[in-house]
């Protein structure tokens, strides 16, 4: 059986080691909401890319149809 003496300092080591933890799963959670962060923006910037693309896309459409055909429907040069 533990003492009085014995059972404070176990119980006191159980606290500093919650402690460690404690601190350790903080930072993760810091280091992680930063990645999501990081992830976000990057994800915000393709989005913006990828809305630009298909704008032009349908610009070159509508403005390319007056040349004879669309160039999918037009032969390679080497026919």
């Amino acid at each position: 059986m533990l003492s009085s003496r014995e059972y404070a300092v176990s119980t006191e080591d159980r606290f500093i080691d919650i402690e460690i933890k404690l601190a350790h799963q903080e930072d993760m959670v810091e280091s992680l909401n930063q990645r999501i962060y990081e992830q976000q923006k990057q994800i915000d910037k393709l989005e913006q890319m990828c809305a630009a693309l298909a704008q032009h896309a349908r610009d070159q459409q509508q403005s390319g149809g007056g040349g004879g055909g669309s160039a999918a429907n037009e032969r390679p040069p080497h026919y």
